[in-house]
């Protein structure tokens, strides 16, 4: 088993967060796996994208040109990397700021109203962990248990007060799919 994963948005919008929680939750599961993050030119604001690569067998390469599953942020990372998944892979994206319908191109389509569920919350920086729920449900890779225990080894004990408010958008996500 191999899966690739790319994540992309703006800095700010815990792309990298997000990717890493993933690595990080696919070696408490036995699994290999690499995070390769890549930013714009600005840390905030600018663009940024983390690849993931996650396997059963030791991975000698952290480059691939599809991935699998694509989250996307943000229209200009849809416009960047939109093309760039697998036939019949998963594209989540977050239809509070892209309004296209990509439910026709060749791959699973999962719109995710992630910005709004988020403020729902009273709290928009948790928008990628609403992505990171519906990404759960879909792809069933991960067990929740693990995801909140790498969440809470990766907020460390400065955020760990962060915790309940960010398994709170991880399962609106997961029941917004």
């Amino acid at each position: 088993m191999i899966r690739t994963i790319r994540v992309a948005g703006f800095g700010g919008q815990g792309v990298m967060l997000t990717g890493q929680l993933l690595a990080h939750a696919a070696n408490k599961q036995g699994l290999y796996s690499l995070w390769v993050p890549t930013y714009g030119p600005e840390t905030r604001g600018g663009t940024a994208n983390c690849s993931i690569t996650i396997s059963d067998q030791p991975i000698y390469s952290p480059v691939f040109q599809n991935s699998d599953d694509l989250l996307i942020f943000n229209e200009p990372s849809l416009a960047k990397f939109g093309e760039k998944i697998k036939k019949g892979g998963n594209l989540f994206y977050n239809s509070s700021l892209i309004k296209e319908d990509l439910s026709k191109k060749g791959f699973n389509a999962y719109p995710v109203p992630m910005s709004e569920l988020a403020i729902s919350l009273d709290k928009p920086q948790v928008a990628n962990m609403v992505m990171l729920g519906a990404y759960l449900k879909k792809v069933e890779i991960f067990k929740e248990e693990v995801i909140l225990e790498s969440l809470k080894s990766l907020l460390g004990e400065s955020k760990v007060g962060m915790l309940p408010i960010n398994q709170k958008a991880i399962t609106l996500g997961f029941e917004s799919i």
